[in-house]
């Protein structure tokens, strides 16, 4: 049985650094400190954003399934917010779901959405 890490926002807060920073998305809370250098949208965005609760700016951005297969790797633990940070407005739309071996996250919409053109 695994334990999962759960996050306060002070301990979030203590990540915002390019040698150690994490974001909270959807509840969820991912070490970015590895992908600073290949974020497409640059180091600034994810610095600016580091160890806060990202929620709001990853959605007002629209990241591709792409992005979210990435974040499936980073994550590293549950964020508890003590009350005064806001909501994410859809946790379940950002948080990543498990890839079946051999396959991506889309698989099973793309069947889905092929059979339903024949």
């Amino acid at each position: 049985m695994s334990d999962v890490k759960t996050f306060t926002t002070a301990d979030l807060a203590a990540h915002t650094s390019k040698n150690s920073l994490y974001l909270a998305v959807g509840g969820k809370v991912y070490d970015c400190t590895d992908f600073i250098d290949e974020h497409p949208g640059g180091e600034e965005v994810l610095i600016d954003e580091a160890g806060k609760d990202a929620t709001e700016s990853f959605e007002d951005v629209g990241h591709s399934d792409e992005a979210r297969e990435i974040m499936y790797k980073m994550y590293v633990g549950e964020y508890q917010t003590d009350g005064s940070a806001q909501k994410p407005k859809s946790a379940s739309s950002t948080t990543p779901k498990p890839i079946p071996a051999g396959g991506s996250a889309d698989s099973g919409r793309l069947v889905s959405w092929v059979k339903g053109w024949f």
